[in-house]
């Protein structure tokens, strides 16, 4: 993969590091620095994490260690620009190979032997999401805004999604990743994906008091960081409101009848603007990756987290190989590229999509000798059960 990493730092103009690495007492920082692509995560990003997440894991001076990034995003997912050159001008299984990297990333942040304190300030989406659900301690501000849009490019909420949204209350989770809703901060807390929410003013100051913990209790960081915590201006009874017109519509057993009941809904309730763009965004996402990621999300119910990210890996190899669906081409076409933000979808409408068609997306690529069954290494966590438990 050395190629890439030439190519990588030429379409940087040799800038700054795509990711700094910093020691401050006994805390280690990773920090996301592409502000001028939202932070986007490209292979040689995902490689450079890994390596550094590993020393840190076994370096006994190493407290905790804190994940941020630069400018006004968290992380607004892998560099799909970048993947998709590579795929149109070489072959798809280098997109299935950075995509392996991003799962890798994902899994070792799932079971990582430290606290990891994610600072989720700004816009987190696709695979920044899930770089940072699973970290020990999940800090959002009155700057955050998450959402998983994958849907409207043709493809869908990934990177551990599967299991992570799965776990919300309800079917909070299929809301979030069928119509692509932007939540801030508050919202996030309140739904479990936050942990903690912090004025972004106060991030540095927490920062600061983080690299003075003289210890990997447990413990000891949460009380750090429940000094810097602030309650939310969002109600409780208004999320478990909309939780409840969420759970009726979404709890349907097909697309279909998720968006038939959002239809009925909206008729009854013409001033909730989140009805309205929930039934907006799911008639403009693509139809096959809404069926796709329903059937991705219930299976995940009952599911390990190396089991939805093995599942994830042979979707997105499907999608990406294009034999079964072309969506995810024409969808990158249409939002990144020409920009005119009318793809042309095929099937174009829901009651299309072949049950069979979506079955095939799921199955494993025996004929293809360039793909492998994602296989990962065996880890455990015993650190902190009782933050994990949200998701």
């Amino acid at each position: 993969m050395q190629a890439l990493s030439t190519a990588e730092l030429f379409c940087r103009g040799l800038d700054e590091p795509p990711v700094l690495f910093e020691e401050s007492l006994g805390a280690r920082k990773v920090i996301l620095n592409r502000p001028s692509r939202l932070n986007s995560i490209t292979f040689e990003m995902a490689s450079q994490m890994i390596r550094k997440l590993r020393i840190y894991e076994d370096d006994h001076t190493a407290n905790l260690v804190i994940l941020k990034g630069n400018g006004q995003a968290f992380c607004s997912g892998g560099d799909l620009i970048s993947n998709m050159c590579f795929m149109l001008t070489g072959h798809w299984s280098f997109g299935a190979i950075a995509y392996k990297k991003l799962l890798t990333l994902t899994y070792l942040i799932a079971f990582y032997k430290k606290p990891l304190v994610c600072l989720i300030d700004g816009i987190v989406m696709g695979s920044g999401a899930g770089i940072s659900m699973y970290g020990s301690f999940r800090v959002v501000t009155d700057n955050t805004v998450f959402a998983m849009p994958e849907a409207s490019i043709g493809l869908f909420p990934d990177v551990g999604a599967s299991h992570f949204l799965s776990k919300l209350p309800g079917y909070f989770g299929e809301y979030v990743g069928l119509t692509g809703a932007r939540l801030n901060g508050a919202t996030m807390l309140a739904c479990g994906l936050a942990t903690h929410f912090v004025f972004s003013k106060d991030l540095p100051s927490l920062e600061h008091a983080l690299s003075s913990v003289d210890s990997s209790n447990a413990s000891e960081i949460l009380s750090v960081i429940d000094k810097f915590a602030q309650k939310t201006n969002t109600k409780e009874e208004d999320f478990h409101k909309r939780l409840k017109s969420i759970n009726k519509c979404f709890s349907r057993q097909t697309v279909e009848g998720i968006l038939h009941s959002l239809e009925k809904e909206l008729e009854d309730n013409l001033t909730e603007k989140w009805i309205a763009d929930a039934v907006n965004n799911m008639k403009s996402a693509s139809p096959t990756s809404l069926k796709i990621f329903l059937r991705s999300i219930r299976e995940g119910r009952d599911q390990t987290i190396e089991q939805c990210l093995a599942r994830e890996y042979t979707i997105h190899s499907n999608i990406i190989r294009r034999k079964i669906t072309n969506d995810f081409y024409e969808g990158s076409r249409a939002m990144l590229f020409d920009k005119d933000k009318k793809p042309k979808w095929d099937p174009p409408k829901l009651e299309l999509v072949r049950a069979d068609r979506v079955d095939m997306v799921f199955k494993a690529l025996e004929d293809d000798d360039d793909w492998n069954c994602l296989q990962l290494p065996a880890r455990s966590f015993d650190l902190l059960d009782h933050t994990r438990s949200k998701l």
